[in-house]
């Protein structure tokens, strides 16, 4: 089903065409003065110079063709050679009939679906989810639901940090504590044991007590490097120590993710690139593209459209070990075998931009990855606090994402007993509900690549443009099609009609404009596109409710109409925030 725009588009141009001009100059768009027009075709503007005419005149040759056209109520011509036109109530139900009765509201998914791995969350082993880890688990969890939408497979990684001196570090750290456990034990042949020997918090205070201690005794750092090296090598103890670790944290990481209403497919860590390192690395050198550069392995990327130095790609270090790049460069290799991808997509602060074009320019250049796998870096900013500087705790610490979740939860569930409308699991539920909604739709109404403020009083307001006030308007029609059949009436039995007040052709728009609002979100992989539609439509269905009396209507037929609209509505909204990732209540 062809984009509302494109419906009209493709009669404006046929109109030029009829007049004797190219139709590529019929071009229509969403005017910019919606108090003069509801679309505008500037094509005669730019066809005046091919055509040695007045754009005026131009314009009053085509607006001549369009005379009595049944897809517009008015077409008209403004100088210098505007054409100005609004849809006709008939033409925009024909539309929304259509929309209604059509899978996906009438949306058209891509005609070449694509495989597409999504490189998303990026939480190390043994740390806790804090706030620097919501956008990268937010933003990619609402990329997957859009390009999903779209037709395309989608295959969510989390891609855990689970290698490099961290773990050195812990299994330091952990043996000064408990020399004795059996892991240490360089001549034990036995099984190890099932159980870890350390809970969660105990893990998580671990790391950071290792990573302190490291910064001050070069002998403790000494001896975990040591440690990281012969887990890399293949201790039997510390890699038995890892799949703890991994165990305990992954399950935590779920937990924390499920809270946050993200998914993913793999949960595949740097660990599991390793086997593939030596093969991939023999081929570069085989192949001549890796040479030793200071003592380290690397491989040039630099091209010379380059504006800026893009240093070598660093393989292994003076001393053999891998590095960052060398896991990521294996990774893919790991994707490629196993999955076959036709795109590679990863979300990640942008500071790390630099680096992504060093890793796939060296993908690419060494054959790991094929010249039409398409590798794509989403770079986001910072989350900031009112202060404009990374956000963090009172007492200037980075605060745990649990801790946010919970702070907000807390809050919308005081907001919700105060209004004393429901029992207390009810608002519990309900608080969890809003409160996700004012996280996600906080940041992801924001264009990912800009830094933003975390404003928690702003974002869990239920006026303005906040997931709160979203969900209230989805309540809000909820509540009126509840009364309507509980007056005995049947949703069912309701069919829409053309728009007669301003207030509905206006809400009736902002419908028709959903095609092109996925359109763009998937084109752009971009949320706020969503959420800059759902918040528009949301506006549009307000302003409707409150010049309209729905269910005082005594004209049935009308009632009906109005009836269908707000159902149509509520499952546009609904399917917007499921594509941002969370979901309404029945009740506020």
């Amino acid at each position: 089903m062809d984009k509302f725009l494109t419906v009209l588009t493709k009669e404006v141009m046929d109109a030029f065409e009829r007049a004797g001009y190219d139709r590529s100059y019929g071009k229509v768009g969403v005017s910019n003065r919606p108090d003069l027009c509801e679309f505008q075709c500037n094509g005669a503007l730019a066809a005046a110079k091919t055509y040695h005419k007045a754009p005026f005149v131009i314009a009053e040759d085509v607006e001549k063709e369009l005379a009595g056209n049944v897809l517009f109520s008015k077409v008209e011509t403004v100088k210098p050679g505007f054409l100005n036109m609004d849809a006709s109530p008939e033409a925009l139900l024909s539309y929304l009939k259509s929309m209604d009765q059509t899978e996906r509201f009438g949306y058209e998914m891509d005609a070449s679906t694509q495989k597409i791995i999504l490189d998303y969350g990026g939480p190390n082993v043994a740390k806790p989810l804090h706030v620097g880890h919501l956008r990268s688990a937010v933003i990619g969890e609402s990329i997957k639901r859009i390009l999903r939408y779209a037709g395309h497979e989608v295959i969510g990684d989390v891609h855990l940090g689970d290698w490099g001196l961290q773990m050195g570090l812990i299994i330091e750290e952990l043996k000064n504590r408990q020399p004795d456990l059996v892991y240490f034990d360089e001549s034990y042949e036995g099984d190890y044991p099932k159980e870890a020997p350390f809970t969660i918090s105990e893990l998580e205070d671990i790391y950071p007590a290792a990573s302190a201690r490291s910064k001050e005794d070069a002998a403790f750092k000494e001896a975990a490097m040591q440690a990281t090296y012969e887990l890399q090598h293949g201790r039997r103890g510390y890699q038995a120590l890892l799949s703890h670790i991994m165990h305990v944290s992954v399950s935590d990481l779920k937990k924390n993710y499920d809270r946050l209403s993200v998914e993913f497919d793999l949960w595949k860590g740097e660990s599991d690139a390793q086997p593939y390192i030596p093969d991939m690395v023999q081929k570069m050198k085989d192949d001549g593209y890796a040479y030793i550069s200071d003592g380290a392995l690397v491989v040039d990327v630099k091209e010379e459209t380059d504006t800026k130095e893009v240093p070598p790609c660093m393989i292994l270090k003076s001393d053999g070990a891998s590095l960052y790049n060398t896991t990521d460069l294996a990774t893919l290799v790991m994707r490629m075998q196993d999955y076959h991808p036709d795109h590679v997509i990863y979300v990640v602060d942008k500071r790390q931009e630099l680096y992504f074009t060093q890793v796939f320019r060296c993908a690419k250049k060494t054959g790991i990855v094929p010249a039409d796998t398409d590798l794509t870096f989403i770079g986001f900013g910072t989350m900031n606090g009112k202060d404009g500087k990374p956000f963090k705790t009172r007492e200037g610490g980075v605060m745990r994402l649990e801790t946010l979740l919970t702070d907000i939860q807390e809050q919308m569930y005081q907001k919700i007993s105060e209004n004393d409308t429901m029992t207390e699991d009810q608002a519990k539920v309900t608080s969890e509900q809003i409160a996700l909604a004012a996280i996600k739709y906080g940041d992801l109404s924001n264009q990912a690549s800009k830094d933003y403020i975390f404003d928690v009083e702003k974002f869990s307001s239920f006026e303005g443009n906040t997931g709160p006030y979203i969900l209230y308007t989805i309540v809000r029609i909820k509540s009126i099609l509840r009364k309507y059949e509980e007056g005995g009436e049947t949703i069912a039995d309701t069919k829409l009609m053309a728009p007669q007040t301003e207030s509905e052709k206006k809400l009736m728009l902002a419908l028709a404009g959903f095609s092109e609002a996925i359109d763009g979100a998937v084109r752009e992989m971009a949320p706020h596109r969503i959420c800059a539609y759902i918040y528009d439509l949301a506006n549009a269905l307000n302003h409707f409710y409150h010049e309209t009396k729905i269910l005082a209507e005594v004209d049935k037929e009308k009632q009906k109409g109005y009836i269908a609209l707000l159902n149509l509505t509520v499952r546009v909204l609904e399917n917007g925030i499921d594509l941002l990732g969370f979901e309404a209540p029945d009740k506020m």
